[in-house]
């Protein structure tokens, strides 16, 4: 049996490492970062260099940390226009509003180093007082991994805890995948069919909740099948389904993508929730007025960003790191679901 051992982390390097690299003092160094005062051509060049040597980012937040303005917040996520996303960031610049601070936006395009590199620098450049990280996809993910532990940070996310030392405001995804899942199985379904959304490289909480439901029910588990964020994902996937005479109930990964499926099943000549039940995860605005009425689960995502921010800003009051806070959304029945024919 072997013990796996984290790798240690890089040492985020500071204005004495770049005066020390460049042979001159922490004064000299800041006079060429601030551009305060002039410097010698030639001195400047050596600060310069020794800055791209060490990969040193000037940190923002310390500067707002010393002269007692810390009136900004920064969020870093990979998408900005996707439901759960606009409704976390709105979450963060209400709660931040009410406390007389501004919110500043970093996508992170992608998980690639220079991508990730790119938005942490960014961020950085300014006078933040603290970032939170929507750790949604693998760009938020890579962001959490790259960001310098010397910053009060804040992840938001699906999941029920988080590793030692970090601080999370947390959706227990887990949960209520079992919980959509139970509701089918108890309507007589003898199992439940999963259509995933992308995860970061591993099964999301609401897919695991989905299995852990159906396992401990002693109920067949079905291959999972994926799906992209696109809605007509979800339809190439409902087609496929909604070919076979076995399938009465399935749980999408959200409701974006049961819609698709749920239009595949209609398009295919049956009818929902009278041959087959359906479940999405989210509770978007116009999925109660969809024909049957989506039943679904229902993730509050303002508050999840409200939440975030209330832990960030205790993070940034206490200078040590807050107690993660998780809730567990509700199910909310309506009409695509029913008892199995």
């Amino acid at each position: 049996m072997t013990t796996e051992t984290a790798p240690a982390k890089r040492k985020v390097p500071v204005l004495g490492d770049v005066a020390k690299a460049a042979g001159v003092s922490v004064p000299t160094v800041s006079r060429v970062l601030t551009s305060s005062k002039y410097v010698a051509p030639e001195l400047r060049e050596r600060v310069m260099k020794a800055v791209t040597d060490l990969g040193y980012r000037p940190n923002g937040a310390a500067r707002a940390t010393r002269s007692g303005k810390r009136s900004m917040v920064a969020v870093l996520t990979g998408a900005t226009s996707n439901y759960g996303y606009a409704k976390t960031i709105e979450g963060v610049e209400k709660a931040a509003r009410q406390t007389g601070m501004s919110v500043i936006i970093a996508v992170v395009e992608s998980d690639e180093e220079d991508a990730v590199n790119a938005a942490i620098d960014l961020v950085l450049s300014q006078p933040v007082a603290g970032v939170i990280v929507l750790e949604f996809d693998r760009p938020g993910l890579a962001a959490v991994k790259a960001f310098p532990s010397t910053i009060p940070l804040v992840v938001a996310g699906g999941g029920t805890r988080r590793p030692k030392g970090t601080t999370g405001a947390l959706i227990d995804e887990r949960g209520a995948g079992r919980d959509a899942t139970n509701h089918l199985l108890e309507l007589g379904h003898k199992t439940v069919h999963h259509v995933a959304v992308p995860t970061m490289g591993k099964h999301s909480g609401r897919t695991e909740g989905w299995k852990a439901a159906l396992e401990a029910a002693g109920a067949e588990v079905p291959p999972i099948r994926h799906a992209t964020w696109d809605p007509a994902s979800g339809y190439a996937v409902g087609q496929e389904l909604a070919a076979r005479d076995d399938v009465t109930a399935v749980f999408c990964g959200n409701d974006d993508v049961a819609i698709g499926v749920m239009r595949a099943f209609m398009d295919s000549g049956k009818r929902v929730p009278e041959d087959v039940s359906i479940v999405g995860f989210d509770d978007q605005p116009h999925v109660a007025l969809w024909r049957p009425a989506l039943t679904t689960v229902r993730q509050d995502f303002q508050d999840l960003g409200a939440r975030a921010f209330t832990l960030l800003s205790s993070t940034i009051d206490s200078g040590e790191p807050s107690g993660s806070s998780t809730v567990r959304p509700a199910l909310i029945i309506r009409d695509s679901t029913a008892a199995a024919n």
